[in-house]
């Protein structure tokens, strides 16, 4: 019975890697749809079916964490990405991910069995991973008893007061008026990448566009529109 996987990755070199590998691996293993982003991962989940699901965790639109309890309902995930935090790897198995690899870690022959057991209900992780997990043991341990994994996923800050009436007062996107909501917070373009799980080049497209329809040329002047202390013209 040949075993069909969905891979969801925001680079595609990467989707075009896994497919390549996963195709050329076994016969009966097919690559059956690819995702860019974890919107796009639930509805080719859903479209699908697939047995198994790669998902990377920085996505734009909708990031891995954020889709992954919509996924495990339908299919058996498998996180695949370069996110090493233990917070990260935590709050993945947490919301039911079947296992954790990091990029770099495993070769061609640990991926295809680590696809195979993730759809067994076999759990499987990379070094990386596998140390945020004895850590949490180890942490439990010596606080004499055994403590539940925590949330610690947060991809935005508390929104400020004016985000959605200014949202449509500019006529900005969601993400958009996020992004500027973390630009008035102070925070530079790694640090709102980071924060929204996006690369910094989609920062910086959401900010060009953002300045166009607040007509601001600087980060200032973007500040003063949204905060409405800039002058009028």
């Amino acid at each position: 019975m040949t075993l069909r996987v969905l891979v969801a990755d925001d680079n595609p070199v990467v989707r075009a890697g896994l497919r390549a590998l996963l195709d050329a691996a076994t016969p009966d293993i097919r690559v059956v749809a690819e995702a860019r982003d974890g919107r796009t991962a639930m509805d080719e989940t859903r479209r699908t079916r697939p047995d198994v699901v790669l998902l990377d965790v920085r996505m734009p639109v909708v990031d891995g964490l954020t889709a992954l309890p919509h996924l495990v309902r339908v299919a058996p995930v498998l996180m695949l990405t370069h996110s090493v935090e233990t917070e990260i790897v935590q709050e993945a198995l947490r919301l039911g991910a079947g296992g954790y690899l990091v990029h770099g870690e495993f070769t061609a022959e640990e991926l295809v069995t680590a696809v195979r057991d993730v759809r067994a209900g076999r759990a499987r992780f990379t070094p990386t991973a596998a140390n945020a997990l004895v850590g949490v043991v180890r942490g439990a341990t010596a606080h004499g008893g055994v403590r539940p994994i925590v949330s610690t996923h947060r991809r935005f800050p508390t929104p400020s007061s004016q985000l959605q009436p200014n949202v449509a007062r500019f006529g900005l996107s969601v993400r958009e008026g996020e992004v500027m909501d973390l630009i008035a917070s102070g925070l530079n373009n790694r640090q709102i990448a980071d924060t929204c799980f996006i690369s910094e080049k989609t920062v910086k497209n959401h900010i060009n566009r953002i300045f166009a329809k607040l007509h601001a040329t600087s980060r200032s002047e973007a500040i003063a529109a949204w905060l409405g202390t800039r002058a009028a013209s």
